[in-house]
């Protein structure tokens, strides 16, 4: 039996290889508070989330949508899939909690396969009468084929005969052997039989019996009981493996079964903070990677959300057929949060979320990569431009013609002459190969020189900026500027402005 919840025709691998980037991916993203919200304290929760969201930079638009789907039902029936999640949790801790002394004997095995296959057949049971009562309700073509799956193989027929043979195994009337005596008289060839079945009580006194040798043991023969306990072991060893075997598929069942609603479990609870919060979510179109789609409105940094108690500033951006958007404007205006409003956009669509967005359309990215600011080596090894550059060898060496990469504030520990060609001749190599750039930056002759050369497929966003100094942290089209307008930074530290400039949504 396979769950099919994440994937069509292979099961979810919790397991799975995360990118090579992970580590900074979660420190740039700040993707700990995005994970967090999804596992609300259940440490495999978190897991799942973790997985699922770093590993979803490799799924195509057949698989988001398969997952968007499996996702809309789950959000119509959160009380029905939860009960699900419970009820494989509780199948799997069942299984725990029985006993595992002797379990080094086929006698014991076989005695503890039977108990957990009883408490498995309850939960079966459980399931079976959601899927009885429930499918009507979902509408994806996972949970219609998970329900449809369960239905068929876990009918009133297989219940039944379940139970009968557990009976059996259980084995009250003693164990019937036959064996084939070997070199040097020894038992061999030992085959478990069906046990005879009972007689009426006028056939056994009436009828002819076959001859039966009995034979006694002492009390204290400790020797011929132990020899008895063994032929006992000998004869049910291939039922008491056949047995363990089959619980452990059922327990692997379980085990899937929750690890692909875990995933579904995360995205409802961080479902319901936001919606608490009053935030819009939406789910995002998904297209090939050889299209150039980024289009979006209402794009926010669910982080930065799951943070502050106030609403946050959405962008609106169409981007559509650009490799490179350059965002520029004044500091404190809101740009890293929309640089990382973007990352974590892209990697929620590409696991199969919702996106924090009025509406979001991207194409799929075979790799999603941040290059940003870092403090300087503590160790004193080496410098923090020698650091930079080291950090982009290495993202260079991992990406594809369909990566994405943020930069944000990058190569700007030298002067700005020179961390503004070196940054240029990266770029210019990145959009060779079809990378999708967005670049977060103060150097103004690196910004100014893309849009002095009408770089095709450029994109150039400004941080906005009132007349009276305040940020809207709002990203509008507009060529870079000269300035960062730090002196309105100078005009705040120092008081020479009664009310600073609010900071809701700026880093």
């Amino acid at each position: 039996m396979k769950a099919f919840l994440m994937n069509k025709d292979q099961d979810f691998d919790l397991k799975g290889n995360l990118p090579p980037n992970e580590q900074a991916l979660i420190q740039d993203l700040e993707l700990n508070t995005l994970f967090n919200a999804m596992a609300q304290g259940d440490t495999f929760l978190l897991g799942v989330a973790k997985c699922a969201v770093l590993g979803g930079v490799n799924n195509g638009p057949d698989t988001i949508v398969y997952r968007q789907n499996i996702l809309k039902d789950c959000l119509k029936n959160p009380l029905i899939v939860k009960e699900i999640y419970n009820i494989s949790l509780g199948a799997i801790e069942s299984e725990r909690k029985v006993w595992r002394f002797l379990t080094d004997y086929p006698s014991g095995i076989l005695q503890r396969s039977i108990d957990v296959l009883q408490s498995f057949v309850t939960a079966l049971k459980k399931v079976r009468n959601v899927a009885d009562e429930r499918v009507d309700e979902f509408d994806s073509e996972g949970f219609t084929a998970l329900f449809d799956m369960i239905r068929k193989e876990l009918g009133d027929d297989f219940f039944a005969s379940v139970q009968a043979d557990l009976r059996k195994l259980k084995f009250r009337g003693g164990v019937l052997l036959s064996a084939e005596l070997g070199r040097g008289n020894k038992g061999t060839n030992y085959v478990l039989r069906k046990p005879r079945e009972k007689q009426s009580w006028m056939k056994r006194i009436l009828g002819e019996g076959s001859v039966v040798y009995t034979f006694y043991l002492h009390p204290r023969d400790e020797s011929g009981a132990k020899a008895l306990s063994e032929l006992n072991d000998t004869g049910i060893n291939l039922v008491a493996n056949a047995l363990a075997q089959s619980t452990d598929h059922i327990l692997s069942f379980f085990n899937m079964l929750r690890t692909e609603l875990g995933f579904y479990i995360g995205c409802l609870n961080l479902h319901e903070q936001l919606l608490r919060k009053g935030e819009p979510m939406s789910f995002p179109v998904p297209v090939a990677s050889s299209e150039r789609k980024h289009s979006f409105k209402g794009l926010y940094d669910v982080c930065l959300a799951l943070r502050l108690k106030e609403r946050i500033v959405g962008n609106d951006v169409n981007a559509d057929n650009r490799d490179l958007v350059m965002i520029t404007g004044a500091n404190q205006g809101g740009k890293s949060t929309f640089l990382r409003s973007i990352g974590l956009g892209q990697l929620m669509m590409q696991c199969g979320m919702f996106v924090p967005a009025e509406s979001f359309c991207s194409n799929v990215c075979e790799g999603l990569f941040t290059h940003y600011r870092r403090e300087e080596d503590a160790t004193m090894k080496s410098g923090k431009f020698d650091e930079e550059l080291s950090r982009m060898s290495d993202i260079a060496d991992s990406m594809t013609s369909s990566s994405m990469v943020l930069f944000n504030e990058s190569f700007a520990a030298t002067n700005e002459r020179e961390g503004s060609e070196i940054a240029r001749q990266i770029v210019c190599a990145l959009l060779e190969k079809g990378i999708k750039i967005f670049f977060v930056t103060h150097l103004y002759a690196l910004a100014h020189g893309f849009a002095g050369e009408k770089t095709e497929n450029a994109m150039f966003l400004r941080a906005e900026r009132q007349a009276d100094g305040q940020r809207t942290f709002k990203l509008v089209e507009g060529e870079p500027l000269q300035t960062s307008f730090g002196g309105d930074l100078y005009n705040v530290i120092f008081g020479v402005l009664e009310e600073p400039p609010a900071k809701l949504g700026s880093t």
